[in-house]
């Protein structure tokens, strides 16, 4: 669950319902949200808070995971029953965290606040438990490199181990709040640019935590989902006729194509000097004066990027967003004409009016299935991520709806 700029790993949640397992006497499914995931017999009833872990998550190496030490504690979609059934996250009462030998303050809250009839719901404890992404590449990769709470804290650490600083930082509005208070600094060249109204990173929701998107039949437009490593590539009107040339990756502003990043080469330089794209914002904006700057936003892909699932022989660069300081975000139907006319590639648009259907496991299914040869270099058989579907009338409304299959081998 993306919550503020930054995605969450653990939570607190509501059980929506419990379904029977056919021929299953000891588990059951437990529904969160468009989530499924398998739990003991009577261990959840409807109504009741739990905390849930998301997939591609990684837990301590302590109690009470060490029943996952067999997974590596390792969080992934597991599919169980000859592949009838699908489990995604794991799910775990609060009662789990309060044994005799450790009493977490954090649970205790949690327990009272339960007692005294507050709601908890998404109270996020990603940080508070220690959950990482499972793979560690990602850790470094998707990280925000410049959390600036967690500088804020470094900072000032006689002030963030007071008990009140830390139930503070347990809450988003808490965190605000300090920052207001002692989180003022100036950013680092290297940070991601934060001066631009209309960019933001590029964290897209999962459908499974948007359920009331399916109570409005409106038309989506339905693109393919790549898989590699986003990359922001910004050009900035400056005074006297010059300009500035941002590439960033999903976190970092990489200054020079020379600069070391995630990967053992900087694949984000190397695409923006491929596509001529610095070259190419320029144009744009010099026949637009109107404007103070234009971003395009896409995927980048290739070999030794996310294990190559496009079996690309070079790399790409897939279009997905446009973004000017007039306009924000284009819708990607007219960002298209704009990247074919400057001979960009770009993620394929499956279909310009998709209806969302009442079921959401025929929604799910939608999402199996193999990428447009267009995105792999002419392969055929290249199992895709899935889909983002962006709303017709809104492009700032996304959210992605990614293969169950594609996640259980990736």
């Amino acid at each position: 669950m993306i919550i503020g700029d930054k995605r969450e790993l653990a939570y607190v949640v509501k059980v929506d319902d419990i379904k029977p397992i056919e021929g299953a006497d000891r588990v059951e499914l437990a529904c969160v949200s468009g989530w499924r995931i398998m739990v003991r017999k009577n261990q959840f009833k409807p109504g009741d808070y739990a905390i849930y872990f998301e997939i591609d998550s990684r837990v301590p190496e302590k109690e009470p995971f060490m029943f996952l030490e067999p997974k590596h504690f390792k969080i992934k979609t597991q599919k169980y029953f000859k592949g009838t059934v699908f489990s995604q996250g794991l799910l775990m009462s609060i009662d789990d965290f309060l044994t005799e030998d450790d009493k977490p303050s954090w649970a205790l809250s949690l327990k009272a606040r339960i007692l005294e009839g507050k709601n908890i719901e998404h109270e996020t404890l990603t940080d508070v438990i220690g959950v990482t992404y499972a793979e560690a590449s990602d850790n470094k990769r998707k990280a925000n490199s410049e959390d600036k709470y967690k500088k804020m804290a470094q900072r000032r650490p006689r002030i963030f181990k007071q008990p009140w600083a830390r139930w503070m930082m347990r809450r988003e509005w808490g965190r605000k709040i300090m920052f207001i208070f002692f989180g003022k600094k100036q950013d680092k060249k290297t940070a991601f640019p934060t001066h631009f109204p209309f960019v933001k990173r590029t964290d897209v929701e999962r459908a499974e935590n948007m359920l009331f998107i399916f109570e409005d039949k409106k038309p989506y437009i339905k693109t393919y989902k790549c898989d590699g490593s986003s990359g922001t590539f910004i050009l900035e009107r400056k005074r006297f006729n010059k300009f500035e040339f941002y590439v960033c990756s999903r976190n970092v502003r990489q200054l020079t194509p020379d600069q070391k990043s995630f990967y053992d080469e900087n694949y984000y330089w190397q695409v923006a000097i491929k596509y001529d794209i610095e070259n190419k914002l320029k144009d744009y904006l010099e026949k637009h004066p109107e404007l103070d700057y234009v971003c395009w936003q896409g995927e980048v892909c290739g070999p030794g990027i996310q294990k190559n699932p496009h079996k690309l022989n070079e790399l790409h660069l897939f279009c997905f967003h446009m973004i000017d300081s007039k306009i924000g975000k284009y819708d990607i139907r007219e960002a298209k004409k704009i990247w074919n006319f400057y001979n960009m590639e770009s993620v394929p648009i499956v279909c310009d009016n998709y209806i969302l259907p009442s079921d959401f496991e025929e929604f799910k299914l939608d999402a199996d299935g193999f990428y447009d040869p267009s995105v792999c270099e002419g392969h055929l058989n290249c199992p895709r991520e899935g889909f983002v579907l962006y709303d017709c009338e809104n492009p700032n409304f996304y959210f992605k709806n990614v293969s169950r299959k594609y996640l259980l081998k990736h």
